[in-house]
């Protein structure tokens, strides 16, 4: 003879839990949970209109997650899941609104774009990076360029210019005191 279970609770645990029992539950425990529910969705979701829809999805996955096991507290579930919903639609949409926070300085968005005045600066320095660039020695200046600008190592550059590691490391030597000099002078050329 089968032992009858402690509580219907019990009876409701694992896999194959029938429907009728499935929706017993869920009338006597969730269903009262609704307008606290939609309370939650409404104040913590910036589209009002898609409330209801979030609900049902809730309830969706609340009703799934029941199908194998009845969780021990259906609120703290329901709210859980319900969290969790709207934490993955606001990872699906990977865009933050502006209504979403109500002081933009909430954000902690730093503004880093230069202003006018040193917008200008950085292209007079460009410019005359160029300028020192172009009057040094091919070689030298080949070496700057694929070792400071594009990144490459001494063997790459080596290997690039079919010369010694050695001798690329007396182009760079050479290109960068080169550089400091005329971009500063003699403030550069002292030790």
């Amino acid at each position: 003879m089968a032992e009858k279970p402690d509580t219907p609770r019990d009876h409701w645990l694992g896999k194959g839990m029938s429907a009728s029992r499935l929706e017993e539950w869920f009338v006597r425990e969730v269903l009262p949970l609704e307008a606290a529910l939609m309370q939650f969705l409404k104040h913590n979701w910036h589209n009002k209109s898609e409330v209801a829809d979030l609900r049902q999805e809730v309830y969706q996955r609340v009703c799934e997650a029941a199908q194998t096991q009845i969780p021990d507290s259906a609120k703290a579930f329901v709210f859980r899941t319900a969290r969790n919903l709207l934490i993955d639609r606001v990872r699906r949409e990977q865009v933050v609104p502006i209504d979403a926070a109500a002081d933009i300085d909430a954000l902690n968005i730093a503004i880093d774009a230069p202003g006018p005045e040193r917008s200008a600066i950085a292209r007079d320095e460009l410019r005359r990076l160029q300028a020192a660039l172009d009057r040094l020695p091919p070689r030298c200046r080949e070496a700057i360029v694929l070792g400071r600008i594009e990144g490459l190592t001494g063997q790459e550059i080596a290997a690039r210019m079919g010369i010694s590691e050695s001798v690329v490391s007396r182009h760079l030597a050479r290109g960068i005191h080169a550089l400091a000099h005329m971009l500063y002078g003699e403030a550069a050329a002292k030790p």
